[in-house]
């Protein structure tokens, strides 16, 4: 046993890469391990079945990866010196093949040389065909580091990048950056791993300002991360992520009565921009930078400011203990410098962020000289789609889109401001043609709304400006009005049918319009506004698609997506996420309510018993079709001839009024619970009844009473779709 490390050096990795480098990488090479019989096992209390196909890798005792912008990699922690002998029986040829006059034929003495033994060895086994003849052949097992140093290239050369390069002239091999060192090591023996035209070796390099050029020998696997350390690398991401937080903490305590805003996806981009930052107690050193600018500037909305800051920047914003914006900002180095050194770093970030805050104060004073209301004749100069036009003729069709959908809601008795929803539609996309937004193009849709806001417009209005694009991921927060909301709807809706229309759906990993997140917005939103939003996804592709068989195509895609939110968003089995949409994925706030019923009660005992019957009864009632069984359609009491089909007929017709009203109240989970006292019914059903009887009135009417509970109880979940032991 042996542990082993590879890492490979490269130049600076763009930042939203990493993290997914990172993972693929230690899926890889532990896959590999696996698959080529040296990864060791872990201690019997630590699942590791599967290992290399999920998740189960991060925080396995045995494995680690690293990561930094110049750098992937991973450790393993028990890796056999060498493969163990496989045995492998193989069958030949037939005997009266093999042998003629009791002389071994050219046949047989083939097969021998296959199999790697003597002719002598060979034996006869007798299977349902005949004699034939059988050897087994023992695979010798490879050294660890032959097979590490044949298979770990294939590995490094299938790691997904989205956007990767050639730099060697006539050379095959693509890469995300240059390949400038590789380290492999098993114990303390080099692995000799190819790549890109470098051999692996035992040495790697630290921090390029703080270190410098000098090599650092590795001279086991776990001196590792202590030998980076030693040269200003934090190469565990976790550790350098703290680090940074607890630098921002320091730094910030000495502008008194504030606080760093938290900004995650800020931390998790520094902290993939960065080899190093500073221990908490470093001495007189520090790699976080505390700046102020004008307090003149925090005339200018937040967003803007926070958005130049973060955005163009990468610093954080300062707030007060009210939460208001402080005229200060946090830069992360990646380095460390004593207070000298740091003035002079926080006197030129201050004069950066001085200039692009004059800029954006410029544009902001400038736009307001052209109303909104003037600049909806610009948009049709601002071309969406070659196709579909330009943005004018998109806010018409989402002006209509937003009508439809906000009749049909008031239809359902919401009050939705009809005449604001209709000004921010048709005003929504006029900040396009802003000098701000052109410079600051992460703001579309704020500056909208905040120069409907400075420009005299109601609430109503700005807020839905404001909020259309939201929700941009599914972390983002959906809008916060019924006008908001449907302004979204009506936006994203336009452009998924529009691409549609056009033939240009997603395919695979390609989605260039971004639909797959548009119908993502849609169906977070029908999920999540404060005030319950009474659409179906029918309805949602009915308003936004003027073709049948485009509308057909939308409502199937965002079915797609709310399976998608169900498994990842919300966090649901994926028994339970088909089980519920199989009954129905229309309303989206209840095929939530359904499934996570279902989840809520799925591990009990009559629950599993009870969906594993009816699994059963669907299974009796397929059958039945394909051999020409037909049901009575009506359940008679006369046929009812055993006590058990008595009872359950009994027991299910008592219970579904009962399901019935839970259903209609939406009281699922109570629902499901009083599904499960079916059970002993049930059970005691299967235990003595044929349902596939000889006399056929008695089959056709015990397979119309399985039609009649499937029917009354499966409106919440089809639950022959779930995964039950055994």
């Amino acid at each position: 046993m042996a542990e082993f490390l590879f890492e490979i050096g490269l130049e600076e990795i763009p930042a939203r890469m990493i993290a997914g480098a990172q993972a693929e990488l230690l899926k890889r090479v532990v896959g590999m391990l696996e698959r080529e019989r040296l990864f060791v096992a872990a201690p019997s209390d630590t699942p590791h079945d599967n290992l290399a196909s999920g998740s189960a890798i991060m925080g396995h005792p045995l494995v680690k990866s690293f990561s930094t912008p110049r750098r992937l990699a991973v450790w393993v922690g028990e890796v056999a010196a060498r493969q163990e002998d496989v045995a492998e029986e193989l069958m030949g040829p037939a005997t009266k093949i093999a042998y003629k006059d009791g002389v071994a034929t050219p046949a047989a003495m083939a097969f021998a040389k296959k199999a790697g033994v003597a002719v002598e060895d060979l034996k006869t086994v007798t299977t349902p065909k005949g004699e034939y003849l059988a050897a087994t052949s023992v695979k010798a097992g490879r050294g660890a580091a032959e097979v590490i140093a044949a298979e770990l290239p294939k590995e490094i050369a299938g790691i997904y990048w989205a956007k990767n390069m050639y730099w060697r002239a006539g050379k095959p091999e693509r890469f995300v950056r240059p390949v400038r060192w590789m380290v492999a090591l098993l114990g303390d023996a080099v692995v000799p791993v190819e790549f890109a035209g470098k051999t692996a070796a035992n040495v790697t390099y630290g921090h390029r300002v703080l270190f410098g050029d000098a090599e650092i020998v590795v001279k086991l696997p776990g001196a590792y991360e202590q030998a980076l350390l030693d040269a200003f690398v934090v190469a565990d991401v976790e550790g350098r992520r703290q680090r940074i937080r607890k630098g921002l903490d320091r730094v910030c305590r000495t502008a008194p009565h504030t606080r760093w805003r938290e900004d995650h996806a800020l931390v998790d981009k520094l902290t993939h921009l960065v080899e190093w930052a500073s221990a908490e107690g470093t001495s007189g050193r520090e790699s976080v930078v505390l700046g102020g600018f004008d307090t003149a500037y925090l005339e200018l909305p937040e967003e803007v400011l926070v958005t130049v800051m973060r955005d163009h920047q990468n610093y954080f914003a300062v707030e007060d203990k009210a939460g208001k914006l402080a005229p200060y900002f946090l830069a992360v180095l990646n380095m460390e410098a004593e207070e000298a050194g740091l003035a002079v770093i926080r006197h030129g970030n201050a004069r950066v962020l001085r200039a692009r805050f004059n800029d954006a104060r410029f544009f902001w004073e400038f736009d307001q000289r052209v109303p909104l209301v003037e600049r909806v004749k610009l948009l049709e100069s601002v071309t969406f789609q070659k196709e579909l036009g330009s943005y004018a003729k998109k806010s018409d069709r989402v002006r209509k889109i937003a009508e439809a959908l906000s009749g049909r809601a008031m239809e359902r008795r919401l009050n939705v401001d009809g005449a604001a929803l209709d000004t921010a539609a048709r005003l929504a996309k006029t900040d396009l043609t802003s000098d701000l937004v052109k410079e600051f193009t992460e703001l579309q849709g704020v500056v909208g709304g905040l120069y409907a806001r400075a420009q005299g417009f109601s609430a109503a209005v700005s807020d839905a400006i404001y909020d259309h694009y939201k929700p941009e991921s599914m972390e983002d927060s959906v809008p916060r009005t019924i006008e908001g909301a449907l302004l979204s709807l009506a936006d994203k809706a336009d452009t998924i049918a529009g691409m549609f229309g056009l033939g240009l759906e997603p395919t695979g990993s390609k989605d260039p319009f971004a639909l797959r997140r548009a119908a993502n917005g849609i169906v977070k939103t029908l999920a999540e506004t404060a005030i319950v939003l009474p659409l179906r996804l029918s309805e949602v592709s009915e308003m936004a698609s003027y073709d049948h068989a485009v509308r057909i195509k939308v409502l199937g895609f965002l079915t797609e997506r709310l399976e998608f939110y169900l498994r990842e968003a919300k966090g649901l089995a994926y028994d339970v996420v088909k089980a519920v949409l199989s009954v129905g994925a229309n309303d989206v706030r209840d095929a939530v309510a359904r499934a996570e019923a279902v989840s809520a009660v799925r591990g009990g005992e009559d629950f599993a018993a009870v969906s594993a019957a009816f699994k059963r009864m669907k299974n009796i009632l397929t059958q039945a079709g394909e051999k020409g069984f037909a049901s009575s359609g009506v359940v008679s009491a006369a046929l009812l001839t055993e006590p058990t089909e008595q009872a359950l007929a009994e027991k299910s017709a008592e219970l579904a009024g009962k399901v019935k009203a839970l259903r209609a109240e939406k009281k699922y989970e109570a629902a499901l619970e009083a599904i499960a006292t079916l059970r002993p019914q049930v059970d005691a059903f299967f235990d003595a009844v044929m349902v596939m009887a000889p006399d056929v009135a008695v089959r056709a009417n015990r397979l119309a009473l399985l039609e009649r509970v499937l029917g009354d109880f499966s409106g919440i979940a089809d639950f022959a779709e779930i995964v039950t032991a055994g």
